[in-house]
């Protein structure tokens, strides 16, 4: 999701009976999605999981990116992991574009607690990412009735099959995708709940 959907109708859309939903917040230096702040608030009020991604670009800096991305996403317990969206390397080296998205990675992970999803195409992935990012769940995009193959046999996680997808709630097309995984995976793959002293006091009994 992004401004780009116009104004969803986020209560027809969880009566439709989706899981989960990924909305755009930032890209590269500054830029902050317009749609973001509504989109996420009435995500939240469905009940469905949401996640928020940023859209990488390879000119500019990670820790510059990472920022921005922290000066608009408050993650809460159940929130889907971060997202980095990464499609194009620019004038980076393969190399270069792999410490730049783990540098990006890296200080998402100490800010939020959790390691964040990297989303790209199955393509871009085999050529430039494939074997590089493995302690990083995986997203990937393959428009076709076949599931992504990755050349290096890596599992993901979810698969965006479709850019023109029609649903309930949201004018014109929308992207689709799919967990690769059952109810309990998807929210063990969310930020966890707080832990609090007397929880961990119970696990020691009395």
């Amino acid at each position: 999701m992004s401004h780009y959907q116009g104004v969803i109708d986020w209560a027809a859309l969880a009566d439709d009976g989706h899981d989960f939903a990924f909305i755009k917040a930032t890209e590269g230096e500054e830029l902050q999605d317009h749609a973001f702040a509504g989109n996420w608030f009435e995500a939240g009020k469905t009940g469905m999981r949401r996640g928020a991604y940023h859209f990488f670009r390879p000119e500019v800096a990670p820790a510059t990116q990472a920022k921005n991305f922290f000066s608009a996403v408050e993650l809460r317990p159940g929130d889907l992991p971060p997202v980095l969206d990464v499609e194009d390397r620019g004038k980076l080296s393969p190399a270069q574009l792999v410490t730049a998205v783990k540098q990006w990675g890296q200080m998402v992970e100490v800010r939020y607690g959790v390691k964040p999803i990297i989303y790209t195409g199955q393509n871009f992935y085999n050529r430039f990412l494939a074997g590089q990012l493995d302690d990083f769940p995986l997203w990937l995009a393959r428009y076709d009735a076949e599931e992504p193959v990755t050349v290096c046999g890596r599992d993901y996680a979810f698969w965006q099959y479709t850019d023109e997808g029609r649903l309930p709630g949201v004018v014109g097309d929308i992207d689709r995708n799919v967990f690769l995984g059952s109810h309990l995976d998807l929210a063990l793959l969310c930020i966890p709940p707080v832990r609090t002293g007397e929880d961990d006091l119970a696990e020691f009994g009395e």
